[in-house]
């Protein structure tokens, strides 16, 4: 069982202004017991080779990732070659990115969350078959928690569940994460693992790990992403 974090973000992201490197990423998560994480840019393919060896340093396995728009709603996608995730610009073309290369991850992230750029039910349900997870995002408390329409969604559809923390700051890792059950060799190399990993998670083969925040503590995440310049209500 390995702790992974499929949804964050770093100073390399184009659209959103973070104020820590991937290495930094890479090194808070490793003393928080992550064992992979996937750097998922807005709209802009992250290349983990470059600094794969420093990860696996840290025990931690990265994973190719990005947070496309694409009908002016956010998708991941996770372990595909970029140039093909960054191809896509519709929906529907989901499906043949997923036929090509089978080994990938579709994950719809806070998906019910009242953001422009949620998928919202009508698009979950118009493209059922696309998404391999569904995200329960961290930015939550218990009184107020967009993720149960999503969680309700899952259910219903046979879905995996994946908690992701959409970070933006390090202090929102280990607040909401996933859990995967997958054996990963040391000598298994990073394509391998990463292939393992999103097996794993289409295979059901994940929980959601971690807690609502408080009130004052997701008012300070949030009050935190605002004054860092992330573009709210349709960013999160």
């Amino acid at each position: 069982m390995i702790r992974v974090e499929l949804h964050a973000h770093t100073a390399d992201d184009p659209e959103d202004r973070v104020p820590y490197t991937a290495q930094d990423l890479i090194v808070r998560a490793a003393a928080l017991g992550y064992g992979a994480i996937a750097i998922t840019l807005h709209d802009a393919a992250f290349d983990p080779a470059p600094l794969a060896a420093v990860a696996r340093q840290h025990g931690i396995r990265l994973l190719p990732g990005v947070e496309r728009t694409i009908e002016r709603a956010h998708v991941l996608l996770i372990n595909f070659p970029p140039a093909a995730a960054m191809a896509v610009t519709r929906l529907e073309d989901i499906a043949a990115l997923k036929a090509a290369h089978p080994h990938g991850l579709v994950v719809a992230p806070h998906p019910c969350y009242p953001i422009g750029s949620a998928l919202g039910r009508q698009r979950l349900d118009a493209f059922a078959h696309l998404w391999d997870a569904i995200e329960v995002n961290a930015l939550h408390v218990r009184a107020l928690d967009w993720n149960r329409g999503a969680i309700a969604w899952a259910a219903a559809h046979g879905r995996p569940l994946v908690g992701n923390g959409d970070v933006h700051r390090l202090t929102q890792l280990r607040r909401t994460w996933s859990e995967v059950d997958v054996d990963l060799p040391a000598d298994l190399s990073e394509a391998e693992a990463a292939n393992a990993i999103c097996a794993a998670i289409r295979a059901g083969r994940v929980r959601v790990a971690g807690a609502p925040l408080s009130p004052w503590r997701a008012a300070i995440i949030f009050a935190q992403m605002l004054l860092g310049g992330i573009r709210l209500p349709g960013r999160l």
